[in-house]
């Protein structure tokens, strides 16, 4: 997706981070710089909100394993462009959950994401849903490719947070979670599993 060349985003020029917006470092290749606020928002210089595109961007969304631009953890490759990607907290920030029938005709809750309508979905896992006792942020499984980790965004956890149970005190992680009618025993290992990978690797 072009964007007009512009200088290092404000939130590098902290860091040090020099580049230019469409650089293109070899022949017929661009490179432009993404930020992925908290809500979920993608921005070069003003959010993004072209759906096609945000499907599209997500779907090709992968951990950056090149050498180039360490700075920005995340990776889309969309033909001859790369965009890197920085985020606030996580790059897939869960802003909805829809009803969908499957394939056997059974309904299934799916929670949307990138903020392309219901056009980027995962399944809901209610009994995964984790909140944070440090920052109250709400978090739910998301493909390996990005992570495993995925955001809930602050008003759909609101929305969450009604449902929580704290048989361990309010100060600790919630421990029971109702959805849809249902109670579910809520389990944290696959947060703390992928938190204890990642600052090993780190």
């Amino acid at each position: 997706m072009e964007q007009d060349p512009i200088d290092c985003i404000n939130f590098e020029e902290e860091k040090n981070i020099h580049y230019t917006q469409g650089q293109s470092p070899e022949p017929s290749l661009r490179e432009y710089f993404y930020y992925i606020d908290h809500q979920g928002m993608v921005s070069v210089r003003n959010h993004t909100t072209d759906k096609k595109f945000l499907v599209f961007f997500f779907k090709k969304l992968k951990m950056n394993t090149t050498n180039r631009y360490p700075e920005f953890p995340y990776l889309s490759l969309c033909g001859r462009e790369r965009n890197f990607v920085r985020c606030d907290d996580c790059p897939l920030v869960f802003t909805h959950v829809i009803k969908t029938i499957t394939t056997s005709g059974t309904t299934e809750n799916r929670l949307c994401y990138g903020h392309a309508g219901d056009l980027l979905s995962v399944k809901f896992e209610p009994e995964r849903v984790h909140m944070s006792p440090e920052t109250g942020r709400v978090y739910h499984p998301a493909p390996t490719a990005v992570g495993s980790i995925g955001l809930v965004q602050s008003k759909l956890a609101i929305e969450f947070s009604k449902y929580f149970r704290f048989d361990n005190g309010e100060h600790n992680s919630p421990t029971h979670f109702t959805w849809d009618m249902t109670s579910y025993t809520l389990q944290t290992d696959w947060y703390d599993a992928i938190k204890e990978m990642t600052t090993q690797t780190v």
